[in-house]
């Protein structure tokens, strides 16, 4: 069963990123492809930083970009997964 997270992947990401702590944002995306049994040494893995929407307490917000090393698409279905969570 999956946990509850009270925060999307997006805005865990950002905080980690604020605190300190980008170091561990990796393995937060790649248990979260792991939690949707992909393989992350599939995935480049690389985050852009952003202004933060209004009302959100953060001074910017960091995206996940997600492209695989074989060059290949990344599926469609994972992708909007991974919107849902931003």
């Amino acid at each position: 069963m999956a946990r509850f997270t009270p925060f999307s992947l997006q805005m865990q990401i950002s905080q980690m990123f604020q605190q300190g702590q980008s170091f561990f944002a990796v393995n937060k995306v790649q248990d979260w492809l792991r939690e949707r049994q992909q393989n992350p040494g599939d995935y480049e893995i690389s985050f852009e930083q952003q202004p933060a929407p209004p009302g959100s307490g953060l001074v910017y917000a960091i995206t996940i970009q997600l492209r695989r090393k074989d060059g290949q698409p990344v599926d469609s279905w994972l992708l909007e997964q991974l919107a849902s969570q931003e």
